[in-house]
């Protein structure tokens, strides 16, 4: 048993005389930008969410979703260059820029939110930590976005499953499967399994937890998404397909690092450290006494 994969065309649209095609991946980033711009506002026009005196003035933040929109876009694809494909970047520079030809890498793109958010505090003289928070509450729906856009556009699939919800893929072979339907792999829908868990699940806790005044804890909301995405994405990565350049007959699971009988891939090697920095900032808002309403 499985599931053939839905016919959705990757384009929304194609602008007609022009030929330039809207893909729902770009979608789904201009959405999750919107979105997210939106709901930062409402929380700025909420003080008595963080005490009494919002961080900022809620005019303030469409600067702010301009630094956002350099750090994803810039910050994303150098991460995938520098984290997935080094090698034949160093080999071919000028493909660096071509970001729609596809890859981009989320730690990355967190990176460059990360220095885009301080250089934009340090700008403004805002407290980082409330604009974090702010952040942490809303990147859960460019998370959702994204990973069904991936599926949307057949990428980064899973390993092969025989489970009765694998989804047969268009544009890959049977290769190591161990359930082949019609000649073809059924693999795990690795990118719903994501968009649930980084985004869906993910966002319910922290927005659960921001009813219960959890913006009167500065850092608390940033440290529960770290730790969140950190330990989702870490647990996906056992049924997601390792990218293709770290695949060798030798390595067929494309482990990164191998601990005896125990392999990481990359996304793993970049999800720990996210888990053990969102835990110190989860300890650390918790010891700190929370804001006087």
């Amino acid at each position: 048993m499985a599931i053939p994969f839905p016919d959705i065309d990757p384009n929304v649209f194609v602008i007609p005389g022009l030929g330039l095609p809207l893909r729902w991946y770009a979608l789904a980033y201009i959405a999750g930008l919107v979105i997210g711009w939106r709901l930062i506002v409402g929380l700025m026009k909420r003080p008595a969410l963080w005490g009494g005196q919002a961080p900022m003035e809620p005019r303030a933040v469409e600067d702010l979703l301009t630094a956002v929109i350099l750090g994803v876009v810039i910050g994303g694809r150098l991460g995938f260059v520098l984290f997935y494909q080094p090698a034949y970047y160093l080999a071919h520079p000028l493909d660096i820029v071509k970001v729609w030809q596809g890859g981009m890498s989320f730690h990355g793109g967190f990176l460059g939110v990360v220095l885009a958010g301080l250089w934009f505090c340090r700008r403004r003289g805002i407290a980082p930590l409330a604009v974090a928070d702010a952040f942490a509450l809303v990147a859960p729906v460019g998370l959702f976005f994204g990973r069904v856009a991936n599926f949307i556009n057949a990428e980064l699939w899973g390993r092969p499953t025989d489970l009765p919800w694998g989804v047969i893929f268009p544009g890959q072979a049977a290769q190591d499967c161990p359930g082949v339907v019609a000649g073809l792999c059924a693999r795990h829908p690795s990118q719903l399994y994501e968009a649930g868990l980084e985004g869906l699940l993910l966002g319910a806790v922290l927005w659960l937890l921001l009813a219960r005044g959890a913006l009167l804890r500065p850092g608390l909301l940033l440290g529960l998404f770290l730790a969140g995405y950190g330990l989702a994405r870490f647990v996906v990565e056992f049924f997601r397909q390792a990218d293709g350049q770290f695949i060798t007959p030798e390595n067929p699971m494309g482990h990164v690092l191998s601990l005896g009988g125990f392999g990481l891939s990359m996304g793993q090697i970049l999800s720990l450290p996210m888990i053990a920095i969102g835990a110190v900032f989860v300890i650390r808002a918790l010891r700190r006494e929370r804001v006087a309403p």
